[in-house]
Formats: C-alpha cells, structure tokens, sequence
C-alpha cells in the first residue's frame, strides 16, 4: 500500500477509535481498550484522551476494586494501564486472589491469560512490593510448565513474555509481536488490527527515510576509510534510536541523536580497543579544550581526523538546537562528554598499568564510563518538551530514575561482556573486580549483579510514579533506554554481536513491513 494510502487509512481509523474512547461504555472496558492501544503501539496518536480518561478512572476504580467480582486477568491489566501511565495502583489489590496461608491459589494456574497478565503486572512493582515478588515467582513457576500445554499461538506469546516481559521491551519490538498475537485471537476488534497495522508500514516507511539519510552523512564522514578499527553501526545505533523515540514528531531529535551517539561510539572504541595510554592523554586533554587549535597537540593523524569530526557534529547540532534558543542543552552534552573521556582515560591507564581495581573503585568509575547520563542527553537534546528545567535535572543527577539508569547501564554491560574481556585479557572487569574484593565465584558475582538489576528497575518504575519532577515524556524516555539496553545486552554483547542478536529485529522493526 503507498505511503500516501496509509496516511489517509490512518487518519480515518484514528477518527473511530477517538469515539470508542470518548463514547460512554463499561469503565473496565474503556481501560482494557487502553490496554490494547497501548500494547499495539497506537496510544501516542490518543495522549490527552487517554489522561483525560485516566485521571477520571483511577479515582473510580481504586475505591471500589475490591468491592467488584473482577477476575485476575482483568484486575491486573487495570494495575498494568495505571502503574504504566504513573499513577500508583495499590498493589493489595491482588490479595483476594490468595488463600488464606497467603500464597496464590492454585486454582488460579489454569487461567493462562489471568497467569499472563498477571506476570506482566508484578514487572511494575517497587522495591518492598512483596505480594508482587511473590507474584512474579508463582506465575514464572506456571508459566514455565504452561508452555507446552498451551496451542502454539499462545505458546510463542508466553516464550516471548518470559523472555522479556512487555515493560522491559522495545515498543517497537513488543508492538510488532503483539499485533501478530492479537490477529491470531479468537475475537481481535478489526478496527484497532487495521489501525495497528497501517500505522505501524506507515511509520516504518518513516524511519526507512530517516535512515537513509543518516546513512549517506555517516558515509560521508568517511570514517572508515580514516579509523579502521572502528566499528559501523549507522545502523544498529539507529535502531536504538527507535527504541528511544518511534514517534514521528521525534524526527529532528531522532536525527540529532544518531549523529551523536555514531561519533561517541567511534570515541569509545579508540578508547577501548585502539589507542595507545600517551595518544589518549593527549585526546582526552584535546577534548577538555575543546578548541580546534588543540588539533596541533594530538600525535597522530587518525586522533585529529576524530577530533576535528568530534567538533564539526557538536557543532552542526549547536545550529540546530540554538535557532529554538535551547543552546542549554548541547552546553550540558558537551559538559557530560568531557567527564565521560575521563573516566574512559582513567580505565584505560588500569588496563596500560595492569592494575585491578577494588569494586568500589572501579564502580565508582565505571558508572561514569557506562555513558548512560551522557546518552539520555543526547536523547534528549532534540525533544521540544527537554527544557531548561529538566537538563537541571540531569545536572543535579539525584534523582532514583538517573540512579537507576546507570546501574542498568552498568552491570548489563558487564555481565554480557565478561567473557570478551576474560579473552582479552583484560584485569579491571566488574565481574573480576568483585570476585576479588568479596572472595566469591564468578557465579555469584554474576548473581549479586543481577539482583542489583532488579532492584535497580523497581528503583525505576518508582520514579515514574506521580507527582513526577519531569514531564512523563521524559520519564519514559528514561526507561525506554533501559528497555534497549535489555534488548541488546541482557545475555550477549548485541551492540558487537548485532548479527546474532539484533539482526532480526532490526529486520521486522525497519526493514520488513507487516502483511495487510
């Protein structure tokens, strides 16, 4: 279908599917179609209808949810809409679902979907939520030994939520798999399918133009030819950029971002991989300066060509940003880029020295070199609702949300990479760092980082309850980083391995359009 047809398809669906959300109907209804706007990737075409239908509901609701006979699929997808949109859903309400000893009934195991949802609402909980610890054990148990019972539509819907529930997917990744699921259902509404559907080419399309560009300006910084070693993913890092921000109203900060993370990608590779201890003193003091008259200091041909590249990107963004007058926010990215190079210095001197850091030494730094405040500004250099107050946030960085994104960032990284850098022979590891520091196994090392991770996205879905301290786009721009970083390195290295691990997302999510 042309481009120009799906548009035109678009609008009209749209035009329904405000009347089913403004016309008086059941309010469990009304929050279950949310759900399904939600989950189908359509929910950013209905912002303000659906907070205005929220804000009403869940004053409603959370008076009088225990007092209605509402089975568990139902009651969790109401806890799932709300905790998703901010609003701080008690969780007690799931206590009807025990029996008296305090465990969930048993009887409850063979309601696949109330099982499903269910799981898919304990990924919200905060930490100290214990009947929603006690959830996510009881249904992962079940779910486990559902999977070969189920019909094998509902199998694969089941493999992919255990494998990465809804709240830690790529919308993206997550609205194409649903609407597969959906289509397959006994009852889908064939508006919201259609609507799905022809939005979801229509944006695709989208993105396909967006990329292309991106690729002939990567192409003509001609990178490759100056720095061999570095890796090129114009590609992959787009993707990501998806993940960040699918909307079409993102176009100009989808652009801007992409540049910016290619150039510090190429950055952190000569850091990591390339440049001897010296050249990278003389980088790293470059890069403080920030003056193209430091290009004179740099000792190698390859150093100049980066920095000189380095300054003409910030510099092409700066124009950007500065005719909406919001030069604060590339001030605050260039600020955040200056304290990054140093601690990639300071982890490049442990490897030059040979020296193993305590892990409280090296965490100390490598919270830093995770880059994760410096990619959230990037991220948010190019959105219109980044104001001046939400880059003070990002300055005074106290916030659980911040916190929370650097852990994330962090022990991701270094559970996936560990076994790359035991090959390389590399001493100031994470994992290495606190197996020495606590006399433990690497297992257990692994282990306790993984615990920190989920006490670290709890920390998250904290902070994105309300009253937040920045706009709710912000907020979500936060986590939909954290959903990437899942998606590319929960198990693997798939930013090096994107072959194995990105490569079919990639294909349905921008190349593949879905069968109408």
């Amino acid at each position: 279908m042309e481009f120009e047809s799906l548009c035109r398809q678009v609008e009209v669906l749209k035009k329904k599917v405000k009347g089913m959300l403004s016309a008086p109907s059941d309010q469990v209804e009304k929050i279950l179609l949310i759900n399904s706007l939600c989950r189908l990737g359509l929910s950013y075409h209905f912002e303000n209808e659906i907070e205005e239908q929220l804000s009403y509901l869940f004053v409603s609701l959370s008076k009088h949810m225990d007092d209605k006979d509402y089975d568990l699929e139902t009651v969790a997808a109401i806890f799932q809409v709300f905790r998703l949109h901010g609003y701080r859903m008690r969780c007690d309400v799931f206590n009807k679902f025990k029996e008296g000893d305090g465990e969930f009934k048993e009887v409850l195991a063979s309601d696949v979907k109330g099982i499903l949802s269910l799981y898919e609402a304990s990924q919200f909980r905060i930490n100290g939520e214990k009947i929603l610890d006690e959830a996510l054990a009881f249904t992962t148990k079940h779910l486990e030994s559902l999977t070969d019972q189920s019909s094998p539509h509902l199998r694969e819907y089941i493999g992919n939520a255990l494998n990465r529930p809804y709240h830690k997917g790529m919308p993206r990744v997550e609205a194409r798999q649903y609407i597969t699921f959906y289509e397959k259902e006994e009852s889908p509404n064939e508006t919201l399918l259609k609507l799905a559907k022809y939005d979801f080419n229509r944006v695709q399309f989208l993105h396909q133009q967006e990329l292309s560009i991106l690729s002939s300006w990567s192409k003509d910084l001609n990178i490759a030819s100056q720095l061999s070693y570095a890796r090129n993913r114009t590609v992959e890092i787009f993707f990501w950029t998806v993940g960040f921000y699918f909307e079409p109203r993102y176009a100009l900060a989808r652009n801007i971002f992409t540049k910016l993370l290619i150039i510090l990608g190429f950055i952190d590779d000569t850091y990591d991989a390339y440049g001897t201890f010296e050249e990278l003193q003389c980088f790293t003091d470059a890069i403080q300066r920030w003056d193209i008259s430091a290009l004179d200091l740099l000792p190698a041909d390859y150093l100049k060509f980066l920095y000189g590249a380095l300054l003409n990107v910030y510099d092409e963004v700066d124009r950007m940003v500065s005719m909406d007058g919001r030069c604060y926010s590339m001030s605050f990215t260039k600020d955040e880029l200056k304290k990054i190079v140093i601690s990639y210095l300071v982890e490049a001197q442990w490897t030059h020295e040979g020296y193993m850091p305590t892990f409280d030494e090296y965490l100390d730094i490598a919270l830093h070199s995770s880059a994760a405040i410096l990619v959230i500004a990037e991220v948010l250099v190019g959105m219109e609702e980044a104001d001046a107050n939400v880059f003070e946030w990002l300055r005074q960085g106290d916030s659980k949300s911040l916190a929370a994104i650097k852990i994330i960032a962090r022990l991701y990284d270094d559970i996936a990479t560990n076994e790359d850098e035991e090959k390389r022979g590399l001493v100031a590891c994470g994992i290495k760092c606190y197996m020495k520091q606590y006399g433990v196994s690497k297992e257990e090392a692994i282990e306790e980082f993984r615990k920190r991770l989920v006490i670290a996205w709890n920390e998250l879905n904290e902070d994105h309850m309300r009253p937040a301290t920045v706009p709710m786009q912000i907020l979500n721009r936060v986590r939909n980083i954290a959903c990437v970083i899942d998606l590319t390195y929960k198990d693997e290295d798939g930013f090096t391995m994107s072959e194995k691990i990105l490569k079919d997302h990639i294909t349905k999510v921008l190349i593949e359009p879905i069968p109408i």
